[in-house]
């Protein structure tokens, strides 16, 4: 997060995400679709997370409860049934906000590159203006479907003109409205209530606040931004994987900057609330997503997909998958590694191709190099885990656990059904079904005596000797 002066303890986000989002031809809300794992809107999230709003309020409309299940539990809603407009939609929030006076900053759902530094550069001009409205203006190379900023002779904004209501000399305007606006709650509301939908949408427009708040001689000021991506929203699939693609270059520039090497930033996905380490490495083809944390001096392998996890330092993860779990440092995972649900690796083991690993803690120095499937267990420090081995975790109703203690062995080919204690540097004997508890220093076997009939095989090939 950048380092500011402004106080933003008061300062409360909306953002609208109650459009059907009709261009996308999906039955998904378009706010939900994603760039770099992370929905639309969770973009739009981390911005205002890093700026540092006190409050958060989005409001749903279409798809509403699916929108609200990807939200975060601290973000509140309110709900827009009609879509009557963008003004409508900010009234939404009224009961929401109700006895606040503070300001507010409004925000668009589906405008995923806007970044804290912008908004931050935006308030330092609404409260150096003393403005009741701040808008937010660009100037992009074909600017034929945006509202044009309309100034007085004085160059201050004195309205803005939706582009289908706009006459030819308007029309003619470059800077237009980003749909990014800082105000004053109070006066705000007081300027929406009293808006019409005399329009050609037959809508209550959120920019004629401008108008509204210029007739109450109020200070409504502009911030112009010269990045038009940063601000480009998005309509159509064709959008979406342009700003993807920029989002992605622009992730891995700031992370090339800050002392990661990105191999292939073309093929590399890092999410918005993603951190990493100086001289960490991140091969082709990486998507690192949720709130993922790679320490310093890493290797993350080509192909490797992290989610939600959080990573030690010098830690070498090969071309595995990693969910909602933590590994240790000096730790070595995969190639082809699947830990999940929980997963907890410690410092210095060593977790091997095809393992998976659910549910479970490893000590410091346990391994698990081949072929293994630990769920639901408890694996002490130093301890090993034999190729082929499985714990048995489920019985077909209850989850149960394993345990295995430090500096224990496990054999080759081992299933361990639990519930089951392995005792501290004990030994079970490759090839076993291990059933019972096995205590400290101890040795389990748990298979069948070997028979061996002489012959038989040339018998049924009736093969006379």
């Amino acid at each position: 997060m950048p380092e500011t002066s402004h106080d933003v303890s008061q300062l409360t986000a909306l953002i609208l995400a109650a459009g059907k989002g009709t261009r996308m031809k999906s039955a998904l809300p378009k706010v939900l679709h994603r760039i770099a794992g992370e929905p639309l809107i969770g973009h739009v999230l981390s911005t205002v997370e890093r700026l540092g709003v006190a409050r958060t309020v989005v409001i749903v409309g279409h798809g509403a409860d699916a929108v609200r299940a990807a939200l975060p539990d601290a973000v509140q809603t309110a709900e827009q049934r009609e879509q009557l407009g963008t003004a409508h939609a900010v009234l939404q929030a009224s009961p929401a906000l109700a006895g606040f006076s503070g300001e507010v900053v409004i925000l668009s759902g589906d405008v995923p590159l806007l970044s804290p530094e912008t908004l931050h550069a935006m308030l330092s001009t609404h409260r150096e203006a003393g403005a009741a409205l701040t808008v937010l203006t660009f100037r992009p190379e074909d600017p034929s479907r945006y509202g044009r900023i309309v100034r007085d002779s004085e160059g201050h904004l004195s309205r803005i003109v939706e582009y289908k209501d706009a006459t030819d000399a308007e029309r003619a305007i470059g800077e237009v409205n980003a749909g990014v606006y800082l105000a004053s709650w109070p006066q705000l509301v007081s300027a929406l209530e009293g808006i019409g939908n005399d329009n050609a949408q037959g809508e209550y427009y959120l920019p004629d606040a401008v108008t509204a708040l210029n007739a109450k001689g109020l200070v409504v000021a502009a911030h112009a931004t010269d990045d038009p991506i940063e601000v480009a929203g998005v309509n159509t699939r064709l959008e979406l994987v342009a700003l993807a693609q920029a989002y992605q270059e622009r992730a891995a520039r700031y992370w090339l900057e800050a002392g990661v090497t990105i191999e292939s930033p073309h093929t590399t996905w890092i999410g918005p609330r993603v951190t990493l380490g100086e001289d960490t490495v991140v091969e082709a083809g990486v998507q690192l997503h949720g709130r993922t944390r790679v320490g310093s001096g890493c290797l993350v392998g080509a192909h490797s997909q992290l989610i939600d996890a959080q990573v030690g330092d010098e830690v070498t993860i090969l071309q595995s998958y990693l969910s909602e779990s933590m590994v240790g440092d000096r730790t070595i995972v995969g190639p082809f590694a699947h830990l999940r649900n929980g997963a907890e690796i410690g410092s210095r083991c060593r977790i091997g191709n095809f393992v998976e690993v659910k549910g479970s803690v490893f000590g410091d120095g346990a391994k698990a190099s081949h072929l293994s499937y630990i769920g639901d267990a408890t694996v002490g420090a130093k301890a090993n885990i034999g190729a082929g081995t499985i714990t048995c975790n489920y019985d077909g109703e209850r989850k149960h656990r394993t345990e295995i203690g430090s500096g224990s062995f496990v054999g080759s080919n081992n299933t361990l059904v639990a519930p089951l204690k392995i005792g501290a540097d004990a030994y079970t004997a490759a090839g076993s079904t291990i059933t019972q508890d096995v205590p400290d220093g101890a040795l389990a076997f748990g298979r069948a005596r070997q028979a061996v009939k002489l012959g038989w095989a040339m018998q049924r090939k009736g093969i006379k000797q």
